[in-house]
């Protein structure tokens, strides 16, 4: 499992975010203290407290972790 926080503290980055993980194949988790949820649940996303940095986890996929990380880059924290 590889982790990385992401600033997801907007509708436009929620909804870019999305659509840019939607594109691979395997399971991805977003995680905010104890609360864990679907990476690619628009609406859990939503449910989650986005004014502080969450916890992107990949868990399996199909994909080059690489291609992954590239996709999330513009979201990650700096």
């Amino acid at each position: 499992m590889k982790s990385y926080m992401l600033d997801l503290n907007s509708i436009q980055k929620v909804k870019g975010f999305v659509t840019a993980i939607e594109a691979f194949d395997g399971y991805f988790d977003l995680a905010t203290g104890r609360y864990v949820i679907d990476a690619k649940s628009i609406m859990g996303i939503f449910s989650m407290d986005l004014s502080k940095p969450v916890e992107f986890r990949i868990l399996e996929t199909d994909d080059k972790i690489s291609e992954v990380e590239a996709a999330i880059a513009p979201y990650m924290v700096r």
